[in-house]
């Protein structure tokens, strides 16, 4: 019976994310974890209502890891996770999330294209170094803020006469 309640709240849940009401999904997913505390679809979809209705990034990136753990073997998790980390501002840890997935579940169509989505990584500035060294990490920030300063100072420059 609980079952079929859970079921219920959780495809409102999922209908009202869809519709752009992120609140109102959060209510669904929380009622859903309530009746079942070990489905892990519920757990995730819970953690990204949280992400897009509250903007509390912490616990929703617990929600949507502690669901993963529980189930590697899904697709939708991962791709979850990463929406929680790109609205997070953590596009470096989003895109480990969708390489990791793809090299456990294999070529997945949702998967590569969440990915390309996010668009090509930076080649490391030390490419010697693994790419989570500490030296790599801040020389990409480095080089990310630079770029960003230069992209946004190259206005056309107003002539006056």
């Amino acid at each position: 019976m609980t079952d079929n309640v859970a079921l219920i709240e959780f495809k409102q849940g999922v209908r009202m994310l869809r519709d752009s009401h992120p609140q109102n999904a959060l209510e669904h997913f929380r009622k859903a974890v309530d009746l079942e505390q070990h489905n892990p679809y519920y757990i995730s979809f819970a953690g990204v209502s949280l992400a897009r209705a509250e903007r509390k990034w912490e616990p929703a990136l617990k929600l949507c890891e502690l669901a993963l753990s529980m189930k590697r073997n899904e697709a939708q998790l991962y791709l979850n996770l990463a929406e929680v980390y790109t609205s997070a501002g953590r596009r470096e840890e989003a895109l480990i999330t969708l390489d990791r997935a793809l090299a456990s579940l294999g070529p997945q169509a949702r998967i590569q294209q969440a990915r390309l989505k996010l668009g090509r990584r930076r080649s490391p500035a030390l490419p010697f170094l693994d790419r989570q060294n500490f030296l790599n990490r801040y020389l990409g920030v480095l080089r990310h803020r630079i770029l960003s300063w230069t992209h946004s100072s190259q206005s056309p420059l107003l002539h006056s006469s």
